[in-house]
């Protein structure tokens, strides 16, 4: 049994121009232990899906829908009160984009990462505090720092200390929404290294959102494409980038230079879609130089030796 399946997952948003499809009738299914890394370009509803997965979500919601499964329960089904006291942070916790936003200015980082299993684990302050020292240490920061302020500490230290505060309570699955935006070169290898060691140690199950496919090749053991809300392309990773099927991901990784081989690179024409009011049918159909006819139609997704993808060119081949 998959330890998150996700049915069918919509949410759209309510905007004064009208209704902005970001996450539409997603699906896919992750094992426990593996890393499902999500990629695609900027505005496409990965970081939407990431809030739909763990409920976090703006005022401004027109549609929240669908089925998620973790470890076989509907989570959907859940009341708000149940999903904030049951699930979110003690089975599914998240590690935000910009590490000093998601920190509070005021509190030491110790408290900070102690507050989760005070608030969700019922655990005393005293003991919460001990805690997360032990948290701090194991992502690589030194006990002196646990009493300092967010901005006291580096870039690549606020987001250990958001790492730190995302495992505290053990949960069974951590999102990674860009964990290493903002963030030079070397730190951003110090952080995945981190991620890398942490999931080996404590055997953890990610979802890693980002726009960097070579990131996403060191992490992931599933890859998926995201396209104007929904999910077109979904393989393991060495299928994934040893035969890209859907148009777009070949385009996606012809964009980005590699050292072992010489290779034109190519910039994918046009632009995204606007969410507001998305192509008819294949929704990549106006930037495709393999559309076709049929295209104009809207593609299932087809299954090929586990290999599944939103694409008409493959029609004939499960």
């Amino acid at each position: 049994m998959a330890l998150l399946k996700v049915e069918d997952l919509v949410m759209y948003y309510r905007t004064r121009k009208g209704t902005v499809k970001a996450v539409d009738h997603v699906s896919f299914e992750i094992e426990k232990g593996e890393t499902l890394a999500i990629v695609g370009e900027s505005g496409c509803g990965k970081s939407s899906l990431s809030r739909a997965i763990i409920r976090l979500l703006p005022r401004n919601v027109e549609t929240y829908e669908g089925k998620v499964f973790l470890n076989g329960t509907n989570i959907m089904e859940l009341s708000e009160e149940r999903f904030r006291k049951e699930v979110r942070w003690r089975k599914i916790s998240m590690v935000f984009q910009g590490a000093l936003n998601a920190l509070n200015p005021v509190l030491k980082v110790g408290e900070q990462v102690a507050e989760p299993l005070v608030i969700h684990m019922g655990m005393g302050k005293k003991e919460a505090l001990k805690e997360a020292r032990e948290m701090i240490k194991q992502v690589g920061i030194a006990e002196a720092f646990v009493d300092r302020y967010p901005f006291e500490l580096s870039g690549g230290m606020r987001q250990r200390i958001v790492i730190a505060m995302a495992l505290i309570t053990d949960p069974d699955l951590v999102i990674l929404d860009e964990p290493t935006s903002a963030l030079d070169v070397i730190t951003q290898a110090n952080v995945m290294n981190l991620l890398k060691r942490l999931k080996k140690e404590r055997d953890l199950t990610y979802i890693f959102i980002t726009h960097d496919i070579a990131l996403a090749s060191e992490l992931a053991d599933k890859m998926a494409t995201m396209y104007a809300g929904q999910i077109i392309e979904l393989a393991d990773s060495e299928s994934y980038f040893g035969k890209p099927l859907h148009p777009y991901t070949q385009k996606l990784l012809g964009s980005v230079p590699t050292l072992r081989e010489d290779k034109e690179i190519a910039p994918i024409p046009g632009t995204p879609p606007n969410l507001l009011n998305p192509p008819v049918g294949c929704r990549f159909r106006p930037r495709c130089d393999q559309a076709m006819e049929i295209c104009e139609k809207e593609p299932p997704m087809f299954s090929l030796d586990g290999h599944r993808v939103k694409c008409w060119l493959y029609r004939g081949e499960e």
